[in-house]
């Protein structure tokens, strides 16, 4: 089995500040992680491979700068067997559509898999647009929201979905698309070994010649975009509450029954 896990590389969201000017993210002297969504998803790629590591391999693919490299040798260091950087001036600037197009193409580029897993959603923009996207453009199968996942055999996977106060279980033939919760897998740790052979590891890296015969270039890049940033916020800082003292069971529960029926909750 050939998987390819599709993560990013992301700000971490404490440190996280905006540009009033353009509304984008400034990401000079921000420190960069895995996308914890995509993380998970390397995870659960590396337990289907523990199990057949003679028979699986895993690909770690990214679009993004050239220093997302170093979350590639990070993927590569927990036990990933290759990584892909897609990256190139045209593709600067790219929305969730001409994102998911130009990840379509790396993919197509790639030729031979059976399950691509990408993460539920990007913490530096919440769309979760992205995974479904390439889906479509592959013309794949997919099942979002994957909590747990289990090899049927070489054919088939069952996917438990989270799907508001239940859950869906859904048998999928490969190939697919699976969309990964955090909740998926706890990640692992990288070993020193790991992390000395990611280093000497070669990284795969294309440019827009590399994958023009598998994308349309006009949904490429922010002129392939459809969509524009009018206006960011940061995430408001959470208020400290009323806190109530000296008050017996019952006129506590009649408090917190009170402040439900003012907030509409009741």
């Amino acid at each position: 089995m050939k998987i390819i896990v599709c993560i990013k590389q992301v700000p971490d969201t404490t440190e996280v500040r905006l540009d009033p000017v353009t509304n984008t993210l400034i990401r000079d002297g921000v420190p960069s992680i895995i996308n914890p969504d995509d993380k998970a998803g390397i995870e659960a790629a590396l337990r289907i491979k523990d199990k057949d590591p003679e028979n699986v391999t895993v690909t770690v693919l990214s679009m993004g700068i050239p220093a997302a490299d170093v979350a590639l040798r990070e993927a590569l260091a927990m036990g990933c067997d290759d990584a892909i950087l897609v990256t190139d001036r045209p593709f600067g600037g790219a929305d969730t559509w001409a994102t998911s197009c130009t990840i379509a193409g790396a993919v197509k580029t790639v030729k031979d898999y059976d399950l691509i897993i990408t993460g539920r959603q990007a913490i530096d923009g919440d769309t979760a647009q992205v995974g479904p996207q390439l889906a479509e453009h592959l013309g794949l199968p997919q099942v979002s929201y994957a909590e747990e996942l289990e090899i049927i055999d070489d054919e088939t996977i069952r996917v438990k979905r989270k799907f508001e106060d239940r859950y869906h279980i859904i048998e999928v033939k490969l190939p697919c698309v699976i969309t990964a919760l955090t909740e998926l897998a706890e990640p692992r740790y990288m070993t020193v070994e790991g992390v000395y052979d990611a280093y000497a590891h070669d990284i795969t890296v294309w440019g827009l010649e590399d994958v023009k015969d598998n994308l349309d270039v006009a949904n490429i890049g922010l002129k392939g975009s459809c969509t524009r940033v009018v206006q960011s916020y940061g995430k408001e800082v959470k208020g400290a509450g009323t806190i109530l003292e000296d008050l017996t069971p019952e006129e506590a529960a009649r408090a917190i029954v009170s402040k439900l029926e003012e907030e509409y909750i009741i």
